[in-house]
């Protein structure tokens, strides 16, 4: 139970509050978020959330691509997506790094090209020239720079990264992207103005033991008024290719299967014959069959029936003609 305070106490309280001695503290102390008003943000929520979506499909297909190039379980997942300075950005990387520079030119003209900045971990750069070398992908703790070669391997990956954010940007807006260079160091590397403002991507990727980050940095200015244009139904519905993408794609499956080994058989009849005859049979034997000479048999496409045919004789040499599909 509480203490009691007697009247001396409670008129010697009240006049240190009238004289300012006491103050009386707010029933709960609200949190005070800072805002910058030199930089005031430039996104709201609902087009970060956009933006969240758009590269958690960017996230999958790379896990998907990685894991098929590397031959080992592989995972990228988005941490967090942030405006900011460029200046802090580009600060904040080490100087030994692996930098994608990659174009992004909007299909539509009324919108400026943009420089997008892939920062890739180093040691998930040596992890994946060691395994696309035959390596077990174990000695990725280097610190050195990047060989020429290892480049030239690193920069073949980084271009079919940029074809899967392609893809990825490609469900709400129409773009195409190229990676232009592969850069190495990170303090000669100028794509912006220290004050620009850019929304920062930051992806983790994990394969096995290896836990790596890789981070996009978008400028704020192409981002803004290319944003506006993204819709929800580009979200819901399946990228619509150009028809002359389509028929190339046709053709190029369409060459692809006509390689394909199938087994083809023209059958008479099946019928069964006891072990006994079968181990007794001899030249000149006859075997009754189901069903006349001159009927029609089945030509079997790898264990499928397909057609009716006839059985005939051309040029010295058994032959079929294929009568109809078999529905």
């Amino acid at each position: 139970m509480a203490e009691k305070l007697s009247q001396g106490q409670i008129d010697a309280l009240l006049k240190r509050i009238n004289s300012g001695d006491e103050t009386i503290e707010a029933e709960a102390q609200k949190q005070v978020k800072e805002y910058d008003f030199k930089s005031p943000k430039k996104f709201t929520k609902e087009q970060l959330k956009t933006l969240d979506g758009l590269h958690e499909n960017f996230s999958r297909l790379l896990s998907s691509y990685f894991s098929g190039l590397l031959r080992v379980f592989c995972e990228v997942s988005v941490l967090q997506i942030e405006e900011q300075r460029y200046f802090e950005y580009s600060n904040a990387l080490p100087d030994n790094a692996l930098i994608g520079m990659i174009d992004l030119r909007p299909e539509n003209k009324q919108y400026n090209d943009a420089t997008l900045i892939m920062d890739m971990s180093t040691t998930i750069g040596y992890f994946m020239v060691d395994r696309l070398l035959g390596g077990s992908g174990e000695g990725y703790n280097l610190n050195r720079d990047y060989t020429d070669i290892e480049i030239e391997i690193l920069k073949n990956v980084f271009q079919k990264i940029s074809r899967h954010l392609q893809e990825a940007w490609c469900n709400y807006i129409e773009v195409e992207t190229s990676l232009s260079s592969i850069e190495t160091n990170s303090r000669l590397l100028q794509a912006l103005a220290p004050e620009d403002i850019v929304v920062i991507v930051a992806l983790n990727m994990k394969i096995k033991n290896l836990n790596g980050g890789i981070s996009l940095c978008i400028p704020a200015a192409n981002l803004e008024e290319m944003i506006n244009n993204f819709s929800v139904k580009y979200a819901r519905i399946s990228k619509r290719q150009k028809p002359e993408h389509e028929e190339a794609k046709r053709t190029m499956i369409f060459e692809r299967l006509t390689d394909t080994d199938l087994e083809i058989k023209a059958v008479l009849d099946n019928f069964q014959l006891n072990l006994s005859d079968v181990l007794h049979l001899q030249p000149s034997d006859v075997i009754p069959l189901n069903k006349s000479i001159n009927s029609d048999i089945s030509i079997i496409v790898d264990e499928v029936p397909w057609y009716s045919a006839k059985l005939g004789e051309v040029k010295m040499k058994k032959a079929v003609k294929l009568n109809e599909l078999i529905s």
